[in-house]
């Protein structure tokens, strides 16, 4: 069974920011995101989600 969690426009764009803001730490954007998503407790799939258009 899957959870079906929504997330408001403004941990949406904070998300996004974090990503942005810390990519110069890491190699890669995934590796990015892969550190950032636990902070706002979801996976790196549905970050990478956030962050790309409607």
């Amino acid at each position: 069974m899957t959870k079906n969690t929504r997330f408001s426009p403004e941990v949406r764009q904070r998300a996004v920011r974090m990503v942005l803001e810390s990519q110069g730490e890491y190699d890669s954007q995934w590796a990015t995101i892969c550190s950032i998503a636990p902070k706002i407790g979801c996976t790196p799939e549905t970050l990478a989600c956030l962050g790309s258009p409607a």
